[in-house]
């Protein structure tokens, strides 16, 4: 088995592909397993040829799990953090904290237009770290 930590700075809400880093590491034949260390943060496979499937994603998620200062979320009680805390829980519990892919000759089973997104649910900047496990055949 292998390991590797991956680090990927955000600048608030988005997808940020990981995939050439990955892709740079990966080697083999074997199954690779990505795990994102943070309860408000995601992992995703989607296009990554037009930019705007991501920002129509980002707006999608918006509107399903809006801010807790919004009325439609006056219920939450987890506010202490900023209105983008607890949404950004739960986003995160609705999508992807793990995603397996598996690795054939040195290079991931993705499709033509796949690429591999931490997904970032809060406001501010922060600094994710995403494990890498291949367990080699």
């Amino acid at each position: 088995m292998k390991l590797k930590t991956f680090f990927v700075s955000t600048n608030g809400p988005g997808l940020y592909e990981v995939t050439n880093q990955i892709v740079q590491w990966v080697e083999g034949d074997g199954l690779l397993t990505l795990l994102v260390k943070h309860t408000s943060a995601s992992l995703l496979i989607q296009e990554n040829a037009d930019p705007e499937v991501k920002f129509d994603f980002i707006q999608f998620l918006e509107r399903l799990v809006p801010h807790s200062s919004s009325p439609d979320m006056s219920y939450l009680t987890h506010t202490y953090e900023g209105p983008d805390d607890m949404p950004a829980h739960i986003k995160s519990g609705l999508m992807p904290t793990t995603l397996s892919i598996p690795v054939e000759n040195g290079q991931m089973t993705l499709g033509t237009w796949q690429g591999i997104y931490l997904v970032e649910h809060r406001l501010s900047p922060r600094r994710r770290e995403i494990v890498a496990s291949l367990l080699l055949a």
